[in-house]
């Protein structure tokens, strides 16, 4: 059977006294680098900064995500998407509401966006289907009509090439995850860049190949305009 559904959603935005930061991208594009200097730049300000990541490795769900994603234990990848979001609900009940109630700046290393590029990524066995993406949007809580998580009040995707990427990650010395492969990489960039496109307002673009110092003042700089 076949049904036509149609409505229009405004993402839900913060509305509490708080700042909620976001940084985005592949594995290797230096989001928690930036993360801790956006914290720096918080703290000499006064503010009380949370310095969180999603997934988590903590805690009954993201211990589990953790053991998934090293490869240590295996389940169908669709059942690994709801441990996300699962894992991202109590993130948000948590850590992050609570925080931003309290007028503190919380700045995740990735948030609700990366479930649309690995989302859609661990539907579709061969090739990259961006039709599905709405579906994804839909189905983790993003556009919703049931639940919606917040969306942060900045989120920058730092944007870098698969080979930077792939070379900056063999100079960490860390289990390697089951999304650091090659391939996977393309097709998650390919995600990203469909979330840049579909929604410009929400998310920012930024050249993940500059200097540390660079990207910084970049993203201060959007932060402070």
């Amino acid at each position: 059977m076949k049904y036509h559904i149609n409505f229009d959603l405004e993402l839900k935005k913060n509305p509490y006294t708080g700042t909620y930061i976001a940084l985005e991208g592949i594995d290797g594009s230096g989001k928690t680098t930036q993360a801790e200097k956006i914290a720096e730049y918080f703290e000499k300000q006064g503010k009380t900064v949370i310095h969180t990541r999603e997934p988590r490795s903590e805690g009954l769900v993201g211990s589990i995500v953790r053991e998934v994603l090293q490869a240590k234990i295996k389940i169908p990848s669709i059942a690994l998407q709801y441990l996300f979001s699962a894992d991202r609900a109590i993130h948000h009940e948590e850590i992050i509401v609570p925080s931003l109630k309290a007028g503190k700046v919380v700045i995740s290393d990735r948030c609700f966006w990366s479930a649309v590029p690995y989302g859609i990524m661990d539907r579709t066995e061969s090739s990259y289907e961006l039709t599905e993406a709405n579906q994804i949007l839909i189905a983790q809580s993003i556009l919703s009509m049931y639940h919606q998580f917040i969306v942060p009040d900045h989120t920058f995707y730092l944007k870098i090439s698969v080979e930077t990427a792939v070379k900056r990650l063999e100079g960490v010395e860390k289990t390697q995850e089951i999304y650091e492969k090659k391939e996977t990489l393309q097709k998650i960039t390919s995600g990203y860049d469909w979330l840049v496109e579909h929604f410009p307002e929400a998310i920012t673009k930024l050249d993940g190949e500059k200097k540390e110092n660079e990207v910084i003042e970049d993203i201060l700089f959007q932060i402070n305009k």
